[in-house]
């Protein structure tokens, strides 16, 4: 009786995990067929060089030994940093005060949501092209309100310097919609109990902040800083659409996976493209695993 008993729970037990595997099989085929196994073919394509007619010869690490060579690509990487190093820290200050104040007894919170969040469900393509009239030198939108001050308009998308804050103005707008709702469903995890104690001990709203807010909100913030990094080291739809390929500023703001897809696409050099993009890999590897790391001294669990 009882080892019938053992084998039923035994055969249900197995019957459970087969139906588990079952359902998780479309998305873990996906995810191979779609992740994996792609980032595998280009580690192999990083170390071959395109031919005519799709042909393709094995020539070892030649290609990222050319890419230290190659100032096209240093000048993309060094685009790259300046583009995160501007855009992250701002774009997640204002997501995160963007959230507070969400967060606060205000009216017509919904519609503030929803202005906030219109750019993450708009198309990034439009978005840019939107951009690129405001920002345009003759009949934009700023140096039409510029005029009207008396002062003499900007070549924002020609000059190297004014075009690398464009595009960072455009990446910082874009990203406050989804930080801030990540960010505000972080704040209405906190039980109002700790405020509700704080207010009893005389606390204001500046220390409230600082010591109950905050410290809770780590983990939250902590994700949104992850996710903002690495996808501003990826940057791509806002340069490519703001920027013509005849623009002589491209080389200064393109950014590496511009230069990626202009490698691989344009010019048909896939093995040196994928070359390029795996040392990006590489480069967000290192700086998430590092991130990771530091969270340890400041991110309370």
């Amino acid at each position: 009786m009882n080892n019938r008993k053992s084998n039923y729970l035994k055969n249900q037990k197995m019957g459970n995990i087969y139906w588990g595997y079952l359902m998780i099989a479309p998305t873990m085929i996906g995810l191979f067929i779609l992740n994996i196994f792609p980032i595998f073919q280009t580690l192999y394509l990083s170390l071959t060089k395109s031919g005519a007619f799709g042909k393709v010869t094995f020539i070892g690490l030649k290609n990222y030994i050319d890419i230290f060579h190659d100032k096209l690509v240093i000048q993309s990487f060094l685009n790259t940093f300046i583009y995160t190093i501007l855009t992250v820290p701002v774009g997640v200050f204002l997501s995160l005060t963007a959230a507070v104040l969400l967060n606060s007894k205000i009216k017509g919170k919904t519609v503030y949501r929803t202005l906030f969040f219109l750019p993450v469900v708009s198309v990034p393509a439009a978005v840019a092209l939107v951009w690129r009239w405001i920002f345009n030198s003759k009949f934009g939108f700023i140096n039409n309100i510029l005029s009207l001050l008396g002062v003499k308009g900007i070549n924002w998308l020609t000059e190297p310097k004014f075009a690398m804050i464009a595009i960072v103005v455009v990446g910082i707008w874009s990203m406050i919609g989804y930080n801030m709702i990540v960010l505000l469903a972080g704040l209405q995890e906190i039980s109002p109990t700790y405020y509700e104690a704080a207010e009893i001990d005389g606390a204001g709203p500046i220390r409230k902040f600082f010591f109950i807010t905050l410290p809770l909100i780590t983990p939250t913030l902590f994700f949104v800083i992850i996710t903002t990094f690495i996808s501003s080291l990826q940057v791509f739809d806002l340069i490519y659409m703001m920027i013509e390929r005849t623009n002589a500023v491209l080389p200064k703001v393109q950014s590496v996976v511009v230069l990626f897809y202009r490698y691989s696409f344009e010019r048909n050099m896939k093995g040196y493209g994928s070359a390029i993009i795996t040392m990006l890999f590489f480069v967000i590897l290192l700086i998430t695993y590092v991130q990771l790391k530091l969270q340890k001294k400041w991110v309370h669990y």
